[in-house]
């Protein structure tokens, strides 16, 4: 029975209505409807089709669902709005899988279309390439195809780069130009440089490309609006962008006072220097804090603990896998003191903030953890604490994110077999990448588990249906590479829709607004062109969005839908 049918009549008609459908509504009251009722953006009525009918009057647009099957609008928990968007609008698209001639290849066609001081910047190169990039050779290569043009081509952490020789030229890296604090200029064993960039030495080199466009603030806006529209297509509503820099705040901002804002935002602000130049710390935070729209949530700070593991920057309780002399215990470095990082997390409680934390490791997210104990026997429970990324937890500190009230913020993209994975199992312990992911354990110890695509780090779109599917099968989607990645960690599909729906909502601070269809939250939907619930679980990455509504308006919809 609808939950409100009488309380909305007596307001007036709905503005829409969808009847005669499959509803999933993510709420555990009442988990199925026939029928939803909106007006003003809001979910006035969810029912039967008998229940919602009094709501339908002249001026109500009314959907016939046809026994369709909808669900709520997606959340996607981490994603990088200007960079995946830029890439999608304006930059080369290259696919994980590439090999190093194909993507020379591509960079020489796409070179071919470039004024000659234009800047060659695209990606994703995988990490199974970056590992090949060893000497000097690859870059003469890459400097050749460019025609001698700047190349800036991202890899699938986001951590890292692979640049050419006019790129560090314009840098102002040389042979002996020393490593920017908490960054690597790749060198080879007779210290030349191989254009590879790790951590924040990509940041010089974002910076000196940046330097290069004629109107950034037009470009930075054009690219958060591109990202936003094609996460409507695929069912997306709401995002919490997991490292935002003053231009998109900005850009967020200016959409949304357009009206053009077509997902919910939640930002999170850096507190150190990120791979994008720019104002970070309390800077940041002043400058993005009068940015507020019922839209744009400027309530998070981003803290990052440790890089990735492809390129041992990872920090673990045990050593990496041992190639060379020397790295018998090399373990990776956590790049905060537990003093530092409790003092940072008390300074974000004090000033009304929440924390999204990059940890990768075992030993990075016991660090988190150890930090959060201490600001939650100071300040309880008001701040939410994200860790994200939490590839590799220590048994003992899992039951610690319930007791804590930590989320364990996910990316499924980067949990099944893979290019990552195979560039991981070359230099993490087996061991270690056999209980990787621990889903399965978190959840049954009472953890909130989020998903997030880090679109458009890992995977070349923000598709939630590969990444929902592997939180079920743990295996590749499509079966493009063998095996399971630690099967027993599985989810069922409906705690992997919880994964994308109430899970990141809540875990962003958005619980009472997106992620559940019930009375009161925002008409955020989207029809589907299956039902996750009855489909082959190995079907489900081929899901379609038909049709999406943010707020009660179309965002998104297939011709024919």
């Amino acid at each position: 029975m609808t939950t409100s049918a009488s309380d909305a009549a007596s307001r007036g008609p709905a503005d829409l209505v969808l009847t005669h459908g499959r509803i999933w509504t993510q709420d555990h009251d009442q988990p199925w409807a026939e029928a939803v009722a909106v007006a003003d953006g809001r979910i006035v009525a969810v029912g039967s089709a008998d229940d919602v009918a009094p709501l339908i009057g002249d001026a109500t647009t009314v959907e016939e669902l046809d026994g369709a099957f909808v669900m709520p609008g997606l959340v996607d928990g981490h994603v990088h709005l200007n960079l995946a968007g830029a890439q999608a609008k304006f930059e080369l698209p290259l696919l994980p899988t590439d090999g190093i001639d194909e993507i020379l290849a591509k960079v020489r066609e796409w070179a071919d279309r470039l004024g000659p001081d234009e800047w060659v910047v695209g990606g994703i190169v995988g990490s199974t390439v970056m590992d090949t990039i060893l000497d000097a050779g690859p870059i003469a290569r890459l400097d050749e195809a460019a025609g001698g043009r700047a190349v800036l081509l991202r890899d699938d952490s986001m951590h890292n780069r692979w640049v050419s020789s006019r790129a560090l030229e314009l840098m102002g890296v040389e042979e002996g130009t020393p490593h920017p604090e908490g960054g690597h200029y790749g060198r080879d064993a007779d210290g030349r440089l191989t254009g590879v960039l790790q951590e924040l030495a990509s940041a010089v080199a974002e910076g000196a490309f940046q330097r290069s466009v004629t109107d950034p603030a037009a470009r930075v806006r054009a690219s958060v609006a591109k990202a936003l529209r094609i996460m409507n297509g695929y069912g997306i509503t709401s995002v919490q962008d997991a490292a935002t820099m003053a231009p998109a705040a900005e850009a967020l901002a200016s959409l949304s006072d357009a009206g053009e804002l077509t997902a919910r935002v939640v930002v999170s602000t850096p507190v150190r220097p990120f791979i994008e130049e720019g104002t970070v710390g309390t800077e940041l935070a002043e400058i993005v804090a009068p940015l507020r729209r019922d839209d744009v949530r400027p309530d998070f700070v981003k803290v990052v603990l440790d890089g990735v593991p492809m390129t041992r920057t990872t920090a673990l309780l045990e050593p990496y896998i041992c190639h060379h002399a020397g790295q018998e215990h090399e373990v990776g470095e956590v790049y905060w003191k537990l003093d530092d990082l409790v003092a940072e997390l008390d300074d974000c409680v004090r000033r009304g903030l929440h924390a999204k934390l990059h940890a990768t490791g075992d030993a990075s997210v016991r660090r988190v953890l150890d930090a959060v104990e201490v600001i939650r026997e100071r300040h309880g429970d008001a701040a939410r604490f994200q860790i994200a990324h939490t590839e590799y937890v220590h048994p003992d500190d899992v039951p610690r994110f319930a007791t804590l009230g930590v989320v364990a913020d996910l990316s499924p993209y980067i949990w099944y077999p893979s290019v990552i994975q195979e560039s991981i199992a070359a230099q993490v312990p087996a061991e270690l990448v056999e209980r990787s992911w621990p889903v399965r354990d978190l959840v049954d110890a009472g953890a909130l588990v989020a998903a997030g695509s880090d679109w458009p780090c890992a995977a070349p779109s923000p598709d939630p249906w590969t990444g929902l599917q592997t939180l079920v099968t743990r295996r590749s989607p499509d079966g493009s590479y063998p095996g399971a990645l630690n099967p027993g960690q599985a989810l069922t599909v409906e705690e992997a829709v919880s994964a994308f729906t109430t899970n990141p909502a809540q875990a962003a601070g958005l619980g009472d607004t997106a992620g559940r269809i019930a009375v009161g939250c925002s008409a955020d939907l989207v029809k589907l062109d299956r039902d996750l619930f009855q489909v082959d679980v190995e079907e489900i990455y081929r899901t379609r969005a038909l049709k999406t509504w943010y707020a009660g308006r179309v965002v998104h919809e297939v011709a024919s839908a």
